[in-house]
Protein backbone atom coordinates (compact mmCIF):
# COMPACT_ATOMS: atom_id res chain seq x y z
CA UNK A 1 0.00 0.00 0.00
CA UNK A 2 2.75 2.18 0.96
CA UNK A 3 4.62 4.00 -1.95
CA UNK A 4 7.97 4.49 -0.19
CA UNK A 5 10.58 1.78 -0.73
CA UNK A 6 13.75 0.98 0.19
CA UNK A 7 16.29 3.74 -0.83
CA UNK A 8 13.75 6.46 -0.40
CA UNK A 9 14.38 9.44 2.29
CA UNK A 10 11.98 9.04 5.14
CA UNK A 11 9.00 11.91 5.28
CA UNK A 12 9.70 14.66 7.84
CA UNK A 13 7.19 14.34 10.26
CA UNK A 14 6.08 15.36 13.72
CA UNK A 15 4.09 13.60 16.51
CA UNK A 16 3.47 13.26 20.07
CA UNK A 17 3.94 10.35 22.17
CA UNK A 18 2.00 8.99 25.31
CA UNK A 19 3.68 10.87 27.52
CA UNK A 20 3.36 14.14 25.55
CA UNK A 21 6.84 14.34 24.28
CA UNK A 22 7.17 15.61 20.64
CA UNK A 23 9.08 13.59 18.03
CA UNK A 24 10.31 14.12 14.88
CA UNK A 25 12.37 12.87 12.21
CA UNK A 26 15.01 15.24 12.89
CA UNK A 27 15.66 14.49 16.45
CA UNK A 28 17.12 10.98 15.10
CA UNK A 29 19.79 12.08 12.68
CA UNK A 30 23.04 10.33 13.12
CA UNK A 31 21.11 7.67 14.37
CA UNK A 32 19.38 4.22 13.02
CA UNK A 33 15.30 4.65 13.58
CA UNK A 34 12.68 1.98 13.71
CA UNK A 35 9.02 3.14 12.81
CA UNK A 36 6.50 0.69 13.44
CA UNK A 37 2.86 1.29 11.98
CA UNK A 38 0.16 -1.05 14.08
CA UNK A 39 -3.87 -0.88 13.86
CA UNK A 40 -4.61 -0.65 17.33
CA UNK A 41 -3.07 -0.24 20.67
CA UNK A 42 -3.99 -3.46 23.32
CA UNK A 43 -5.43 -5.55 20.62
CA UNK A 44 -3.86 -9.59 20.07
CA UNK A 45 -1.54 -8.92 17.27
CA UNK A 46 -0.22 -5.43 18.33
CA UNK A 47 0.72 -6.56 21.49
CA UNK A 48 2.34 -9.50 20.24
CA UNK A 49 4.21 -7.24 17.94
CA UNK A 50 4.52 -4.82 20.81
CA UNK A 51 5.70 -7.00 22.84
CA UNK A 52 7.96 -8.73 20.83
CA UNK A 53 9.89 -5.47 20.58
CA UNK A 54 9.63 -4.87 24.12
CA UNK A 55 11.92 -8.13 24.82
CA UNK A 56 14.52 -7.58 22.74
CA UNK A 57 14.67 -3.74 22.62
CA UNK A 58 18.03 -4.22 24.18
CA UNK A 59 19.24 -5.91 20.92
CA UNK A 60 17.83 -3.27 19.25
CA UNK A 61 19.60 -0.52 21.29
CA UNK A 62 23.01 -2.60 21.09
CA UNK A 63 22.64 -2.53 17.56
CA UNK A 64 21.98 1.19 17.03
CA UNK A 65 18.64 1.25 16.73
CA UNK A 66 15.76 3.42 18.02
CA UNK A 67 12.08 3.01 17.88
CA UNK A 68 9.14 4.41 17.85
CA UNK A 69 5.67 2.58 17.68
CA UNK A 70 2.78 4.89 15.76
CA UNK A 71 -1.27 4.23 15.58
CA UNK A 72 -3.95 6.26 15.37
CA UNK A 73 -5.33 5.60 19.30
CA UNK A 74 -5.88 8.28 21.82
CA UNK A 75 -2.86 9.54 24.02
CA UNK A 76 -4.38 8.51 26.59
CA UNK A 77 -4.84 4.71 25.24
CA UNK A 78 -1.42 5.01 24.02
CA UNK A 79 -0.21 5.25 27.80
CA UNK A 80 -2.26 3.10 29.04
CA UNK A 81 -0.87 0.05 26.71
CA UNK A 82 2.62 1.13 27.30
CA UNK A 83 2.11 1.06 30.92
CA UNK A 84 0.13 -2.33 30.79
CA UNK A 85 3.13 -3.74 28.94
CA UNK A 86 6.01 -1.91 30.19
CA UNK A 87 6.97 -0.85 26.81
CA UNK A 88 9.96 1.01 26.76
CA UNK A 89 10.19 3.21 23.60
CA UNK A 90 8.03 6.24 22.69
CA UNK A 91 4.20 5.01 20.89
CA UNK A 92 3.13 8.36 18.88
CA UNK A 93 -1.22 8.71 18.96
CA UNK A 94 -1.86 10.41 15.75
CA UNK A 95 -5.31 10.96 16.03
CA UNK A 96 -4.82 13.58 12.91
CA UNK A 97 -3.35 11.05 10.70
CA UNK A 98 -0.65 13.06 9.64
CA UNK A 99 2.12 10.37 10.35
CA UNK A 100 0.34 7.69 9.44
CA UNK A 101 -0.70 9.65 6.06
CA UNK A 102 3.17 10.82 5.20
CA UNK A 103 4.09 7.47 5.46
CA UNK A 104 1.21 6.04 3.24
CA UNK A 105 0.01 3.31 5.44
CA UNK A 106 -3.42 4.38 5.72
CA UNK A 107 -5.81 3.41 3.67
CA UNK A 108 -8.42 0.78 2.03
CA UNK A 109 -8.24 -2.58 4.17
CA UNK A 110 -10.52 -5.58 3.47
CA UNK A 111 -11.47 -7.17 7.23
CA UNK A 112 -14.37 -10.64 7.02
CA UNK A 113 -15.32 -9.21 3.54
CA UNK A 114 -15.90 -6.07 4.93
CA UNK A 115 -13.75 -2.73 3.45
CA UNK A 116 -12.81 0.11 5.15
CA UNK A 117 -9.88 2.66 5.92
CA UNK A 118 -7.75 1.48 8.34
CA UNK A 119 -3.62 1.63 9.37
CA UNK A 120 -1.66 -1.19 6.89
CA UNK A 121 0.95 -2.70 9.50
CA UNK A 122 3.89 -1.95 7.97
CA UNK A 123 7.69 -0.81 9.54
CA UNK A 124 10.18 1.16 8.33
CA UNK A 125 13.53 0.84 8.86
CA UNK A 126 16.22 4.01 8.47
CA UNK A 127 19.34 5.21 8.72
CA UNK A 128 21.72 7.67 10.22
CA UNK A 129 20.72 10.15 7.13
CA UNK A 130 17.08 9.33 6.58
CA UNK A 131 17.12 7.12 4.17
CA UNK A 132 14.69 3.90 4.20
CA UNK A 133 16.71 0.89 4.46
CA UNK A 134 13.44 -1.23 4.93
CA UNK A 135 10.06 -1.56 4.09
CA UNK A 136 8.51 -4.34 6.18
CA UNK A 137 4.93 -5.15 5.12
CA UNK A 138 4.55 -8.48 5.88
CA UNK A 139 5.14 -8.07 9.53
CA UNK A 140 5.40 -11.18 11.70
CA UNK A 141 4.57 -10.08 15.37
CA UNK A 142 5.88 -12.50 17.28
CA UNK A 143 8.44 -12.62 15.84
CA UNK A 144 9.21 -8.99 14.27
CA UNK A 145 12.47 -8.28 15.39
CA UNK A 146 14.19 -10.48 13.42
CA UNK A 147 12.83 -9.18 10.46
CA UNK A 148 14.49 -5.59 11.70
CA UNK A 149 17.79 -7.10 12.83
CA UNK A 150 20.21 -8.23 10.22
Amino acid sequence: MTTLKKGDKAPDFTGTDHNGNVHSLNDYKGKKLVVFFYPKADTPSCTNEACNLRDNYSRLKAAGYELLGVSADSQKKQAKFAEKYKLPFPLLADENHEVLNAFGVWGPKKFMGRLFDGIHRTTFVIDENGIITDVIDNVKTKEHTAQILP
